[in-house]
Protein backbone atom coordinates (compact mmCIF):
# COMPACT_ATOMS: atom_id res chain seq x y z
CA UNK A 1 0.00 0.00 0.00
CA UNK A 2 1.33 3.65 -0.59
CA UNK A 3 0.75 5.65 1.99
CA UNK A 4 1.54 10.07 2.21
CA UNK A 5 2.07 11.41 5.63
CA UNK A 6 2.19 14.91 5.98
CA UNK A 7 4.53 16.26 9.27
CA UNK A 8 6.40 13.54 8.70
CA UNK A 9 9.44 14.65 10.47
CA UNK A 10 7.48 15.43 14.00
CA UNK A 11 7.71 13.01 16.63
CA UNK A 12 4.70 11.09 15.42
CA UNK A 13 5.87 10.91 11.98
CA UNK A 14 8.90 9.63 12.56
CA UNK A 15 7.64 6.50 14.69
CA UNK A 16 4.55 5.96 11.91
CA UNK A 17 7.26 6.18 8.80
CA UNK A 18 9.65 3.36 10.80
CA UNK A 19 6.69 1.53 11.38
CA UNK A 20 4.51 1.24 8.25
CA UNK A 21 7.82 0.67 6.55
CA UNK A 22 8.48 -2.15 8.35
CA UNK A 23 5.42 -3.38 8.08
CA UNK A 24 5.63 -3.72 4.11
CA UNK A 25 3.96 0.23 2.87
CA UNK A 26 5.32 2.35 0.32
CA UNK A 27 5.95 5.81 2.41
CA UNK A 28 6.28 9.20 1.10
CA UNK A 29 6.90 11.52 3.70
CA UNK A 30 5.46 15.29 3.13
CA UNK A 31 7.70 17.87 5.05
CA UNK A 32 8.56 21.38 5.65
CA UNK A 33 11.65 21.44 3.85
CA UNK A 34 13.95 18.72 2.61
CA UNK A 35 17.11 19.75 5.05
CA UNK A 36 15.27 18.75 8.49
CA UNK A 37 15.87 15.31 10.19
CA UNK A 38 13.19 12.85 9.47
CA UNK A 39 13.29 13.31 5.34
CA UNK A 40 14.94 11.03 4.16
CA UNK A 41 14.46 8.84 1.14
CA UNK A 42 13.85 10.64 -2.43
CA UNK A 43 10.21 10.29 -2.68
CA UNK A 44 10.33 12.97 0.19
CA UNK A 45 8.45 15.67 -0.54
CA UNK A 46 7.63 19.56 0.57
CA UNK A 47 4.50 20.56 0.63
CA UNK A 48 4.97 23.07 -2.31
CA UNK A 49 5.91 20.09 -4.58
CA UNK A 50 3.62 18.35 -3.21
CA UNK A 51 0.48 20.77 -3.86
CA UNK A 52 1.79 20.25 -8.06
CA UNK A 53 1.01 16.80 -8.22
CA UNK A 54 -1.64 15.20 -10.55
CA UNK A 55 -2.64 12.14 -10.98
CA UNK A 56 -0.02 10.80 -13.47
CA UNK A 57 2.80 11.87 -11.39
CA UNK A 58 1.36 10.51 -8.26
CA UNK A 59 -0.87 7.34 -9.03
CA UNK A 60 -2.48 4.52 -6.51
CA UNK A 61 -2.18 6.33 -3.17
CA UNK A 62 -4.37 4.25 -1.17
CA UNK A 63 -4.31 6.68 2.24
CA UNK A 64 -3.23 10.33 3.34
CA UNK A 65 -2.27 10.51 6.96
CA UNK A 66 -2.47 14.14 7.87
CA UNK A 67 -0.07 14.26 11.35
CA UNK A 68 0.89 17.80 10.62
CA UNK A 69 -0.82 20.95 12.96
CA UNK A 70 -0.26 22.80 15.79
CA UNK A 71 -0.60 21.00 19.13
CA UNK A 72 0.23 21.58 22.76
CA UNK A 73 2.32 24.78 22.55
CA UNK A 74 0.94 28.54 22.42
CA UNK A 75 0.24 29.74 19.00
CA UNK A 76 -1.16 33.17 17.65
CA UNK A 77 -4.29 32.57 16.27
CA UNK A 78 -3.17 33.36 12.92
CA UNK A 79 -0.30 30.75 13.14
CA UNK A 80 -3.25 27.98 14.38
CA UNK A 81 -5.43 28.67 11.53
CA UNK A 82 -2.93 28.60 9.22
CA UNK A 83 -1.65 25.38 10.89
CA UNK A 84 -4.54 23.64 11.59
CA UNK A 85 -7.40 24.93 9.18
CA UNK A 86 -5.84 26.15 6.29
CA UNK A 87 -3.25 23.88 5.59
CA UNK A 88 -5.51 21.00 5.95
CA UNK A 89 -8.26 23.02 3.51
CA UNK A 90 -4.75 22.43 0.95
CA UNK A 91 -4.27 18.67 1.86
CA UNK A 92 -7.84 17.57 1.67
CA UNK A 93 -8.10 19.41 -1.93
CA UNK A 94 -5.24 17.63 -3.23
CA UNK A 95 -6.05 14.22 -1.72
CA UNK A 96 -9.18 14.83 -3.30
CA UNK A 97 -7.82 15.24 -6.63
CA UNK A 98 -5.06 12.65 -6.57
CA UNK A 99 -7.96 10.46 -5.83
CA UNK A 100 -6.90 8.76 -2.20
CA UNK A 101 -9.04 6.07 -1.23
CA UNK A 102 -8.62 7.15 2.58
CA UNK A 103 -7.78 10.40 4.65
CA UNK A 104 -6.41 9.88 7.91
CA UNK A 105 -6.82 13.30 10.46
CA UNK A 106 -4.94 13.51 13.17
CA UNK A 107 -7.23 15.09 15.76
CA UNK A 108 -7.09 16.38 19.92
CA UNK A 109 -8.65 15.59 22.89
CA UNK A 110 -8.57 19.11 23.62
CA UNK A 111 -12.02 19.56 22.60
CA UNK A 112 -13.00 18.04 25.09
CA UNK A 113 -13.09 20.12 29.03
CA UNK A 114 -11.77 18.02 31.95
CA UNK A 115 -14.40 16.27 33.69
CA UNK A 116 -15.18 13.46 35.98
CA UNK A 117 -17.23 11.28 33.58
CA UNK A 118 -15.75 9.58 31.12
CA UNK A 119 -15.68 10.64 27.15
CA UNK A 120 -17.34 9.03 24.75
CA UNK A 121 -18.49 9.74 21.10
CA UNK A 122 -21.60 11.27 22.26
CA UNK A 123 -19.86 14.24 24.59
CA UNK A 124 -20.20 17.17 22.96
CA UNK A 125 -17.19 19.09 22.52
CA UNK A 126 -16.65 22.46 25.01
CA UNK A 127 -17.97 25.39 23.60
CA UNK A 128 -14.88 27.69 24.87
CA UNK A 129 -12.13 25.69 22.59
CA UNK A 130 -9.93 28.41 22.18
CA UNK A 131 -6.50 28.63 19.42
CA UNK A 132 -5.40 25.57 18.17
CA UNK A 133 -8.26 23.27 18.83
CA UNK A 134 -10.57 25.80 17.92
CA UNK A 135 -9.03 25.58 14.25
CA UNK A 136 -8.57 21.61 14.98
CA UNK A 137 -12.44 21.40 15.49
CA UNK A 138 -12.96 23.73 12.19
CA UNK A 139 -10.44 21.33 10.50
CA UNK A 140 -12.53 18.09 11.37
CA UNK A 141 -15.72 19.74 9.54
CA UNK A 142 -13.62 20.61 6.69
CA UNK A 143 -12.48 16.88 6.57
CA UNK A 144 -15.58 15.57 6.74
CA UNK A 145 -17.62 18.16 4.36
CA UNK A 146 -14.60 17.92 1.58
CA UNK A 147 -14.78 14.13 0.87
CA UNK A 148 -18.61 14.02 0.99
CA UNK A 149 -19.14 14.61 -2.34
CA UNK A 150 -16.23 12.08 -3.42
CA UNK A 151 -15.34 8.49 -3.41
CA UNK A 152 -12.48 8.85 -0.76
CA UNK A 153 -13.78 8.37 2.97
CA UNK A 154 -12.14 9.70 5.96
CA UNK A 155 -11.09 8.63 9.66
CA UNK A 156 -10.94 11.55 12.54
CA UNK A 157 -8.84 9.98 15.50
CA UNK A 158 -8.85 12.41 18.60
CA UNK A 159 -6.08 12.24 20.59
CA UNK A 160 -4.89 12.21 24.30
CA UNK A 161 -1.29 13.31 24.87
CA UNK A 162 0.81 10.98 23.10
CA UNK A 163 4.33 10.10 24.70
CA UNK A 164 6.78 7.19 23.27
CA UNK A 165 10.76 7.40 22.80
CA UNK A 166 11.50 11.22 21.50
CA UNK A 167 8.65 12.84 23.00
CA UNK A 168 9.89 16.25 24.27
CA UNK A 169 7.76 19.34 26.17
CA UNK A 170 6.08 18.97 29.31
CA UNK A 171 5.98 14.99 29.58
CA UNK A 172 9.72 15.35 29.13
CA UNK A 173 10.15 17.77 31.05
CA UNK A 174 8.38 15.86 33.83
CA UNK A 175 9.94 12.42 33.04
CA UNK A 176 13.58 14.40 33.79
CA UNK A 177 12.18 15.83 37.21
CA UNK A 178 11.61 12.57 38.49
CA UNK A 179 14.53 10.91 37.22
CA UNK A 180 16.61 13.91 39.21
CA UNK A 181 15.25 13.08 42.39
CA UNK A 182 13.08 16.84 42.56
CA UNK A 183 10.76 16.70 45.38
CA UNK A 184 7.59 17.05 42.85
CA UNK A 185 4.08 17.91 45.03
CA UNK A 186 1.96 15.64 43.52
CA UNK A 187 1.27 12.91 45.66
CA UNK A 188 -1.81 14.24 46.99
CA UNK A 189 -3.21 14.46 42.92
CA UNK A 190 -4.46 10.83 43.07
CA UNK A 191 -8.47 11.30 42.39
CA UNK A 192 -7.96 11.97 38.73
CA UNK A 193 -7.97 9.92 35.65
CA UNK A 194 -6.18 11.02 32.55
CA UNK A 195 -5.77 9.42 29.19
CA UNK A 196 -2.37 8.34 27.56
CA UNK A 197 -1.48 7.08 24.31
CA UNK A 198 2.25 5.83 23.69
CA UNK A 199 3.02 6.70 20.32
CA UNK A 200 3.54 2.69 19.40
CA UNK A 201 -0.14 1.86 20.31
CA UNK A 202 -1.13 4.76 17.76
CA UNK A 203 0.98 3.68 14.99
CA UNK A 204 -0.34 -0.09 15.37
CA UNK A 205 -4.15 1.66 15.02
CA UNK A 206 -3.44 4.44 12.46
CA UNK A 207 -2.40 1.02 10.30
CA UNK A 208 -5.76 -0.68 11.22
CA UNK A 209 -7.46 2.34 10.20
CA UNK A 210 -5.47 2.28 7.26
CA UNK A 211 -6.69 -1.05 5.96
CA UNK A 212 -9.94 -1.92 7.92
CA UNK A 213 -13.34 -1.56 6.01
CA UNK A 214 -15.28 -0.31 9.23
CA UNK A 215 -12.76 2.73 9.62
CA UNK A 216 -14.52 4.53 6.74
CA UNK A 217 -16.55 7.78 7.96
CA UNK A 218 -15.74 7.47 11.10
CA UNK A 219 -14.73 9.40 14.21
CA UNK A 220 -12.48 7.38 16.49
CA UNK A 221 -11.51 7.92 20.74
CA UNK A 222 -8.36 6.66 21.49
CA UNK A 223 -6.09 5.83 24.61
CA UNK A 224 -3.67 3.20 25.72
CA UNK A 225 -7.24 1.95 27.53
CA UNK A 226 -5.25 2.70 30.82
CA UNK A 227 -6.11 5.69 32.32
CA UNK A 228 -3.65 7.18 34.84
CA UNK A 229 -4.16 9.62 38.08
CA UNK A 230 -1.05 12.16 38.27
CA UNK A 231 0.11 10.51 41.14
CA UNK A 232 0.67 7.49 38.96
CA UNK A 233 2.10 9.05 36.39
CA UNK A 234 4.50 9.86 38.86
CA UNK A 235 5.29 6.87 40.81
CA UNK A 236 5.06 4.78 37.18
CA UNK A 237 7.91 7.32 35.80
CA UNK A 238 9.92 7.01 39.03
CA UNK A 239 9.88 3.32 38.26
CA UNK A 240 10.72 2.78 34.94
CA UNK A 241 14.06 4.95 35.78
CA UNK A 242 15.20 2.72 38.95
CA UNK A 243 14.30 6.00 41.29
CA UNK A 244 12.79 6.29 44.53
CA UNK A 245 9.65 8.60 44.48
CA UNK A 246 10.30 11.35 46.31
CA UNK A 247 6.36 13.07 44.88
CA UNK A 248 5.01 14.37 48.86
CA UNK A 249 1.31 15.31 49.49
CA UNK A 250 -0.40 18.23 48.76
CA UNK A 251 -3.74 17.91 49.24
CA UNK A 252 -5.63 19.01 45.56
CA UNK A 253 -7.47 21.26 46.78
CA UNK A 254 -4.33 23.41 47.50
CA UNK A 255 -3.93 23.43 43.70
CA UNK A 256 -7.20 24.77 43.14
CA UNK A 257 -7.38 27.49 45.56
CA UNK A 258 -3.88 28.87 44.28
CA UNK A 259 -5.35 28.47 40.82
CA UNK A 260 -8.03 30.75 41.51
CA UNK A 261 -5.89 33.62 43.64
CA UNK A 262 -3.54 33.36 41.04
CA UNK A 263 -5.62 33.71 37.69
CA UNK A 264 -4.00 30.46 36.36
CA UNK A 265 -7.27 27.48 36.36
CA UNK A 266 -7.02 26.19 33.06
CA UNK A 267 -3.24 25.22 34.19
CA UNK A 268 -4.51 23.74 37.70
CA UNK A 269 -7.63 21.57 35.56
CA UNK A 270 -4.79 20.09 33.47
CA UNK A 271 -2.89 19.07 36.46
CA UNK A 272 -5.70 17.87 38.79
CA UNK A 273 -8.09 17.38 36.66
CA UNK A 274 -9.80 14.45 35.05
CA UNK A 275 -9.73 13.96 31.22
CA UNK A 276 -10.05 10.44 30.15
CA UNK A 277 -11.72 8.29 27.12
CA UNK A 278 -14.46 5.32 26.72
CA UNK A 279 -12.71 3.46 23.73
CA UNK A 280 -15.20 0.55 23.51
CA UNK A 281 -15.88 1.91 20.01
CA UNK A 282 -13.04 1.95 18.71
CA UNK A 283 -11.54 -1.45 19.91
CA UNK A 284 -15.38 -3.02 18.68
CA UNK A 285 -15.80 -1.47 15.51
CA UNK A 286 -12.10 -1.98 14.40
CA UNK A 287 -11.37 -5.25 16.35
CA UNK A 288 -8.66 -3.83 17.81
CA UNK A 289 -6.68 -3.61 21.45
CA UNK A 290 -3.94 -1.81 22.55
CA UNK A 291 -1.26 -3.94 21.82
CA UNK A 292 1.26 -2.16 24.33
CA UNK A 293 1.37 -1.47 27.69
CA UNK A 294 1.38 1.99 29.14
CA UNK A 295 4.85 0.81 31.36
CA UNK A 296 6.24 -0.34 28.12
CA UNK A 297 5.84 3.06 26.35
CA UNK A 298 7.39 5.11 29.90
CA UNK A 299 10.10 2.87 29.80
CA UNK A 300 10.89 3.93 26.42
CA UNK A 301 10.02 7.77 26.95
CA UNK A 302 12.60 7.10 29.70
CA UNK A 303 15.21 6.96 27.00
Amino acid sequence: MKVIITGAAGFIGKHLQQFLSNSGFEIIPIVRNKGIAGCEGHECLTYEEFYRLDKNDLQGVDAVVHLAGAAHKAFSDEEAKQANETLTQNIVTQSKSLGVTRFIFISSLGLYQEQSGKIDLNTIPTNTIKNTNYYKYKAESIVKNGFSDCSTDYVILRLPLVYGEGVKANFAALMNAVGKGLPLPFRGINRNKRSLLSVYNLVDLIKVCIEHPKASNQIFLASDDQDLSTAEMIALMAKVQGKKNWSIYIPALCFKFLGRISGKQDVVDRLTGSLHVDVTHTKYTLEWQPPYSVEHGFRLAAK
